[in-house]
């Protein structure tokens, strides 16, 4: 069980990675790259692309604390 979750703990942390990568800044980065913009739509919210990114950021983030918790208590 503990390799699966060491395993898992280093693709979450090589995912997330590449995710934070693409959140480099205002049209800088992989986020400028990909025609993500500045996010400042009628609300001051980013595109679909940018919330959905932000999401997916935020879930890799807590799968990787929590699984981070779970291998201290193995």
């Amino acid at each position: 069980m503990e390799v699966v979750l060491s395993v898992l703990q280093i693709f979450v942390a090589i995912l997330l990675i590449a995710l934070i990568l693409m959140h480099s800044g205002k049209d800088a980065g992989l986020s400028g790259a990909f025609g993500v913009g500045s996010g400042t739509g009628p609300l001051g919210g980013g595109s679909n692309t940018e919330r959905n990114l932000n999401r997916w950021t935020i879930f890799f983030c807590i799968v990787f604390v929590v699984n981070t918790i779970v291998l201290i208590k193995i």
